[in-house]
């Protein structure tokens, strides 16, 4: 797929995943690899070409919070496993949602093990747009250890906001483990910022996990939200 959405004709207010890995892409940012796929068969061939192990998630627009309808099944290392990973998929979605209009699967390749963070965007009605950034997974949401500044930001200002975070040693090598790519991380979130001038119509991103390295980064999962239509600032 493609970066050229046009937001504002947008039929609802949240992308699907393929739409919202394309817009970070099209951004700068470097996404996942994956493929689309609407059959167990098409799956198993983008699996392929990818190569394993894989992920499947759910694409579908009115279901948000996939794991919540069993929609995300990680880890998976043949063509077996895919094919009845798409189907449980299909199955939880039908439980979770009967009214919904399955787009299909995202298949994406694993990606090896690293740092997660999390990096955010959000609108304020009154100061306007704004980033987040912090430790990513499970970890921003037992310790909401993250930092926020109005875009735009320059390099000091994104340089800051890793520095401000409580988990910080943990990016420059705590316990004898590599130091993380902060010059890339850096350039992340001036990206993002750019995005949020460039894209008025985005209300809200969220890029969680963005999975950082010794050398580079890549987005596993993106989130956009669009506007209600009526310009902010």
């Amino acid at each position: 797929m493609t970066a050229e959405i046009d937001l504002a004709k947008h039929p609802g207010r949240h992308l699907l995943e393929p739409e919202a890995l394309a817009i970070v892409k099209e951004a700068g940012l470097t996404v996942i690899e994956h493929r689309t796929a609407t059959s167990a068969e098409g799956a198993i061939a983008a699996a392929g070409q990818l190569g394993y192990p894989v992920a499947l998630k759910l694409v579908c627009r009115e279901i948000v919070h996939k794991s919540e309808a069993d929609g995300v099944q990680l880890d998976l290392r043949d063509a077996a496993a895919v094919g009845a990973a798409y189907r449980r998929i299909m199955e939880g979605a039908a439980r979770h949602r009967p009214d919904a209009r399955i787009d299909g699967v995202l298949v994406c390749r694993m990606a090896r093990l690293g740092v997660e963070v999390i990096l955010g965007l959000t609108r304020d009605p009154q100061f306007g747009p704004a980033l987040m950034f912090g430790l990513g997974g499970i970890f921003v949401e037992l310790y909401r250890d993250v930092a926020f500044r109005l875009v735009p930001i320059s390099e000091h200002d994104a340089r800051e906001m890793i520095h401000e975070i409580k988990g910080f040693p943990v990016l420059t090598g705590a316990r004898g483990r590599p130091p993380r790519d902060l010059d890339t991380l850096t350039r992340s979130l001036l990206l993002l910022s750019a995005l949020a001038e460039s894209r008025p119509q985005i209300d809200a991103v969220d890029l969680n996990p963005v999975i950082l390295y010794d050398h580079g980064c890549v987005v596993v999962d993106a989130k956009v939200f669009l506007t209600d239509g009526e310009a902010r600032p």
